[in-house]
């Protein structure tokens, strides 16, 4: 979700060669973290849950937090209000970066 999503701010922005270099400098030391059937049926059990809540929550927010909890990881984020109901209700660990 978040490479999709700086694509799409790349794009959006007509970056040009030397801008996307850079980026694709810096992605190569970020960890892509995979997604399976775990990430899949989690997403699934979160978006459910916030929804029974009366507070539905973004799909790629919810997404990214579903990674996160499969594989134990806490999300490093600026914006950990975003991510503020999955860290209170299902357990997602945040650090905050800003």
């Amino acid at each position: 979700m978040t490479l999709g999503e700086l694509t799409k701010w790349t794009a959006l922005r007509s970056w040009g060669p030397r801008k996307l270099a850079d980026l694709a400098q810096w992605r190569s030391g970020i960890v892509l973290l995979p997604f399976d059937e775990a990430v899949a049926v989690t997403w699934g059990h979160v978006q459910a849950r916030a929804q029974h809540r009366g507070r539905p929550r973004p799909t790629n927010d919810s997404w990214i937090a579903a990674c996160c909890l499969v594989d134990r990881l806490p999300l490093a984020t600026f914006n950990s209000k975003d991510f503020a109901d999955f860290a209170e209700y299902d357990g997602l660990r945040l650090f905050d970066v800003s």
